[in-house]
């Protein structure tokens, strides 16, 4: 599919930790659709501008930043203008980073225009927080994808702990709520369920399960 006419898109919103990276790559190979990480665009964003030292208070260093920055995202990889940064960018720091700058306007428009052309050009799964609401709220399916913060933390605790990560699960915990309360509460385009966006709990279900509920509501929608 190669026309603005012709391309699908299937958005897949929810809180940090909810599995969604996991669950819209898996459900892109079977649609044989590419899959776009908005978050990580937003980790990346983060992850420089705290390598650089950029307050975000800073306007003019900010916008001189992102005028610099080039992201691109394909095939599960995350480059940085031009390096890989897919393993450098899933730490609690990093995390609070993301959620710092993507609250702010030139951030959001910046990575709101590239993650449109994308989808525009080729059919796509792609997960964030305001795909459904904000960036594609024309998209042909919705989903919120969500957990409770306990079950999140943990997976996201073993996550980093099989990284060599050494945060403790309470400070992932305490992370994971500082997220929630920041994508929640943020003026512009805060994370929240599209009305007609299909909620999927998986706090009782595994990855699979998920997977093939989210495949299965495609499949039906484009029969």
């Amino acid at each position: 599919m190669s026309s603005s006419d012709s391309v699908i898109r299937i958005a897949i919103d929810g809180p940090s930790g909810a599995g969604k990276s996991t669950i819209a790559k898996a459900v892109a190979a079977k649609l044989g659709v590419e899959y776009v990480d908005t978050g990580a665009m937003y980790r990346a964003v983060g992850y420089k501008m705290k390598r650089e030292g950029i307050d975000p208070g800073d306007g003019k260093r900010l916008e001189a930043a992102l005028a610099d920055t080039d992201i691109d995202f394909q095939n599960g990889v995350i480059c940085l203008d031009g390096e890989d940064v897919s393993g450098r960018i899933r730490t609690p720091e990093i995390s609070e980073a993301a959620s710092v700058y993507s609250a702010l306007p030139a951030v959001r428009e910046k990575l709101v225009r590239a993650q449109r052309e994308i989808g525009h050009r080729r059919s796509v799964v792609m997960d964030g927080r305001d795909i459904g609401t904000n960036v594609f709220p024309d998209a042909q399916f919705k989903f919120y994808l969500t957990a409770d913060a306990e079950e999140r933390a943990r997976r996201r605790f073993l996550e980093l702990q099989e990284k060599g990560g050494t945060e403790t699960m309470e400070q992932v915990l305490e992370d994971i709520r500082q997220r929630d309360y920041n994508d929640t509460h943020r003026a512009l385009n805060p994370l929240r369920k599209a009305e007609d966006a299909i909620e999927v709990d998986s706090t009782d279900m595994s990855p699979q399960e998920v997977i093939d509920a989210i495949y299965s509501r495609i499949k039906e929608g484009r029969s």
